[in-house]
């Protein structure tokens, strides 16, 4: 069903030499995405328990609002930033 939520969970990994830059990046990306339509949910958060480690969490309304977040962070300064850093996401479907 082309109405079903779409959930994002992971994590990505920031080498030290690029943590600033990062960090100071992040605000903004949030501000951003939580402005898109079809943003339910959007928490970008440093990991407790692993240095350089940011936890992901998305939800979006369905697949045309995920793919819009995509395509939009494509053109963002985020995307520049953070070119090249490893992610390990898990996307599902559901209510």
């Amino acid at each position: 069903m082309s109405d079903e939520k779409i959930y994002l969970e992971g994590h990505i990994d920031v080498p030290v030499e690029r943590r600033e830059a990062v960090a100071e990046a992040l605000p903004q990306h949030i501000e951003l995405t939580h402005a898109e339509p079809g943003c339910m949910f959007f928490e970008v958060v440093p990991s407790q328990d692993i240095e350089g480690r940011y936890l992901v969490s998305e939800i979006f309304s369905d697949q045309a609002a995920f793919d819009a977040h995509q395509q939009r962070i494509k053109s963002s300064h985020w995307f520049t930033v953070t070119q090249g850093i490893p992610r390990d996401y898990s996307i599902r479907k559901g209510e």
